[in-house]
């Protein structure tokens, strides 16, 4: 490797690190839809050592599904035992597109289904519903190096807007007060958040040894947007709006192909995700429920020539909720959220 190919190497890979380095942040009652695009290449074919790219003008469709069941009650980091608790049951679906125009860039474009269903013990009392498409994401791709590279590896760096296409209002019918209401569906069951954003995410690999890579990816979306104006029906001062929050995800891990198995690679890493309790840009004000999970992360891909499958079980290590920044400001009791023990998450990749 000539030493600026070094050097543009250690610069990339510090732009996930960097990105990656932050607070992950959460799954469950944290309204936190981020996904993790596809990352095929650690499965592709090998042709003499070499990994084969694909070749430009070519269309990739990724299909994602995650979902979990949030029934563990949190105040900070403490799991506090609760006989009546919050289940709340979240399907995530996502559709990718990814057009690549040149070796190097590509088009990028992601469209989130939300579906869940909420069963809420505290007022407004009631089981919530809601499904729905969530915020849009258009934007580009570009690896740094022209594929196939000389040392194995290889870092992509991205940058999308977020279009506030979902639903950010939903109701459902409730108990508030000895009668019954429309009201509005707790913030993790909204599939839009009523902002726009700014994506910017970064992913790699690295080849270590015989069929194996080191791998990192990570992604941060911007929300300058401060409350959306959607009544919360709670009573606490400075969140009787929802505000609009940052997002973050970030996993890295060590992929092995398995030998005789042709396309065939196990992983385990570290994953994190969540919403933090500040946003980058813009204020934080409104109701919020920032959190952390830091899981495990064991993995299976297979490819079978365009196709490629991806199976991952983050199961939790460590779950937190702080206090937002209203709980702050006012003094008020550290607000409480429900999160899952692990989350199934698959993913299905052709390239036409």
């Amino acid at each position: 490797m000539t030493k600026n190919k070094r050097q543009i190497w250690l610069a990339a890979a510090f732009v996930v690190a960097a990105v990656a380095g932050r607070e992950g942040l959460a799954q469950g009652c944290v309204a936190a839809h981020s996904n993790q695009r596809s990352m095929d290449e650690l499965v592709r074919a090998w042709d003499g050592g070499t990994k084969y790219g694909w070749s430009i003008h070519n269309l990739t469709v990724d299909v994602g599904y995650r979902f979990f069941n949030s029934n563990k009650y949190f105040v900070g980091d403490r799991e506090i035992a609760r006989p009546n608790a919050v289940r709340n049951h979240q399907n995530i679906f996502d559709v990718g597109v990814e057009y690549r125009f040149t070796p190097q860039w590509s088009f990028i474009a992601d469209i989130p289904v939300f579906d869940g269903t909420r069963n809420q013990i505290y007022p407004p009392v009631g089981v919530f519903q809601v499904s729905g498409v969530g915020d849009i994401t258009l934007g580009a791709q570009r690896w740094i190096f022209r594929p196939p590279t000389e040392f194995g590896g290889d870092v992509a760096v991205s940058a999308s807007v977020k279009i506030p296409t979902g639903i950010n209002n939903a109701t459902g019918s409730a108990l508030y007060k000895g009668q019954t209401v429309k009201a509005t569906a707790d913030q993790s069951m909204q599939p839009g958040d009523g902002g726009w954003g700014l994506v910017l995410g970064a992913q790699g690999y690295k080849s270590l040894w015989h069929k194996a890579d080191l791998y990192g990816q990570a992604q941060y979306l911007f929300n300058p947007r401060d409350t959306n104006g959607v009544v919360t029906f709670r009573s606490q001062p400075g969140q009787s709006v929802m505000s609009v929050t940052d997002q973050y995800l970030y996993r890295a891990g060590i992929s092995q192909g398995l030998p005789k198995l042709r396309g065939v690679a196990l992983s385990l890493g570290a994953r994190g995700e969540g919403v933090p309790v500040r946003d980058l840009i813009g204020d934080s004000n409104g109701f919020r429920r920032p959190g952390s999970v830091i899981s495990i992360d064991p993995g299976l891909m297979v490819n079978v020539r365009r196709t490629t499958l991806s199976v991952n079980g983050p199961w939790a290590l460590r779950r937190d909720r702080p206090p937002s920044v209203p709980e702050i400001k006012y003094h008020t009791t550290n607000g409480d959220a429900f999160f899952a023990d692990y989350t199934v998450i698959i993913g299905l990749s052709h390239h036409f």
